[in-house]
């Protein structure tokens, strides 16, 4: 049974009714906005945040998940500096939960690792990096080049030095190269225990990167103030890179894949020449290579990448630095075209490469390359391991091409553009709403522990990919979630796109404070 609801304000002028209830009134006599990152127009998120607290939940909750699902790019914080001086423990403060693992001996931190952190309402990406060592070989080579490439890649740095030992020539070495870089830098003193070591920390304006912030990351001490100029240092969102230099400019399109599948072949066709060097040797292609090609009347912007081989970490030298780079053209592109050799069985590599590419938010388009080598045998086999395999990207444009001879080449440009679609598309909340009551009165969530929780009402809170923020009575586990998302894509498409969901549970009545 619908309880009543009260009128709204006269400035609405309309009787509420519940969001399982309510048709596509809701947003025909409003203007939805048009921004780029799909934000909801005034009108709608006024009536929005008045059916949220009717529902009972905190208007401040809801402003933030809201917001959180519908950022756009946030800036990023690296944190770099020598092995051993607490980077890790410094990373652990500041997401404020143990996940970056700490041991006490250098070199535990290979991969950069990414988290999502916030201070004083600030967001920000903070990503975690290896030690930093000059002249050294083998894998300490490797992680050397990665916390490089975070410094290139990122909108600030975080320098954490070692105030006990004070400043070495390896440190000397980091600063010529954040020097060399030009990135914002706030330089945290390390180990500054108490007022005592704070004078150890003042020897370190030497190194002329400015004010050293004394900072404890083990026990916390002087981290809010670092914390403080870490804000003032990063900028509201990192450089916007997609659709090229200007809006409206050419759409990005990354090619992955494991080494040897034929990326560098396939761009030579659609751009119609030798643009890049194919080779049989895998790994040819080392750096990204960008050409403007100009497919069915639009230019648009081709990246060739290096193949990703194996884990991150695994790699040494030019792999590895490769594969940093070509994780960076991914998330500099708009669609991820993944290639896979249709030949040879789908590997974990294939799927880790389709993970990355989700990962990252992309459109995502599979081209099964070298499908004129194939026979029928094979072809059964294939479209097994695809069933099994890639079950989570089910959803992406597929297209079976022959870079060799250019079979059905024609067919890549219009899957890239269904993607770039599904990738772009909003749904008006309205609408959502409407389709989420009949969902949950068709199909409830099952009982779990004598309680029946249920979605109340939900918005698209973004685009480039689509998120959605659903408001609900409990806790709503997986499977459901998975289900939710399936249904979205049948009514409203989302063909090659990730669909990000996150859910906001109602507090219980009486607890609010």
């Amino acid at each position: 049974m619908v309880r009543p609801r009260r009128p709204i304000d006269d400035a609405v002028g309309a009787t509420k009714r519940p969001a399982q209830y309510r048709g596509t009134d809701f947003m025909n006599d409003h203007h939805i906005s048009d921004d780029e990152h799909g934000e909801l127009g005034e009108a709608e998120y006024a009536q929005f945040m008045e059916l949220a607290a009717e529902e009972g939940f905190d208007i401040d909750l809801v402003e933030d998940a809201i917001e959180e699902a519908g950022h756009g790019p946030l800036p990023v914080l690296a944190v770099v500096g020598r092995p051993n001086v607490g980077k890790s423990t410094l990373v652990n403060r500041i997401i404020g939960r143990r996940e970056a693992v700490v041991e006490d001996k250098p070199g535990v931190t290979r991969d950069r690792v990414t988290y999502e952190a916030e201070w004083a309402g600030r967001r920000f990406k903070l990503v975690d990096t290896g030690g930093w060592e000059q002249d050294v070989l083998g894998i300490d080579a490797s992680v050397a080049a990665q916390a490089e490439y975070a410094i290139e890649a990122a909108d600030a740095v975080v320098f954490v030095v070692d105030a006990v030992v004070g400043a070495t020539d390896t440190d000397a070495a980091v600063v010529r190269l954040l020097r060399k870089a030009g990135k914002p830098v706030v330089l945290c003193a390390n180990k500054v225990d108490g007022p005592s070591a704070e004078a150890d920390a003042a020897m370190l304006w030497s190194l002329g990167l400015g004010e050293p912030h004394p900072v404890s990351a083990l026990h916390g001490r002087g981290t809010g103030d670092m914390l403080d100029a870490v804000v003032d240092a990063l900028p509201d969102a990192p450089a916007q890179t997609f659709g090229g230099a200007a809006p409206g400019g050419p759409r990005r399109i990354a090619l992955i894949g494991r080494p040897n599948v034929g990326k560098s072949s396939l761009l030579n066709k659609v751009a119609r020449e030798d643009r890049v060097v194919v080779n049989e040797l895998a790994g040819t292609t080392r750096d990204p290579v960008d050409e403007l090609i100009e497919l069915g009347g639009v230019t648009w912007k081709f990246v060739d990448t290096a193949g990703i081989r194996k884990r991150v970490h695994l790699q040494q030298g030019a792999d590895y630095y490769a594969s940093l780079r070509t994780a960076a053209a991914v998330e500099k592109a708009e669609v991820a075209v993944i290639l896979i050799d249709a030949g040879e069985p789908i590997s974990v590599q294939d799927q880790r490469i389709v993970t990355m590419a989700v990962d990252a938010g992309r459109a995502v388009v599979v081209a099964y390359n070298k499908w004129d080598t194939l026979d029928e045998e094979r072809r059964y086999y294939l479209e097994r391991e695809i069933e099994t395999e890639l079950a989570q990207i089910s959803w992406a444009p597929r297209v079976n091409v022959s870079a060799t001879t250019g079979r059905h080449m024609e067919r890549l440009v219009p899957a890239i553009e269904t993607a770039l679609a599904g990738w772009e598309t909003r749904v008006p909340t309205g609408r959502l709403n409407s389709f989420l009551g009949e969902l949950v009165s068709a199909h409830p969530h099952p009982v779990r522990g004598g309680k029946q929780p249920r979605i109340l009402f939900g918005t698209q809170a973004g685009t480039k990919p689509p998120r959605f923020v659903l408001f609900a009575s409990g806790f709503i586990e997986h499977g459901y979630r998975r289900f939710v998302e399936r249904r979205l894509r049948e009514e409203f498409g989302f063909e090659g796109t990730p669909v990000k969901i996150s859910v906001r549970v109602r507090e219980k009545r009486g607890r609010k404070k």
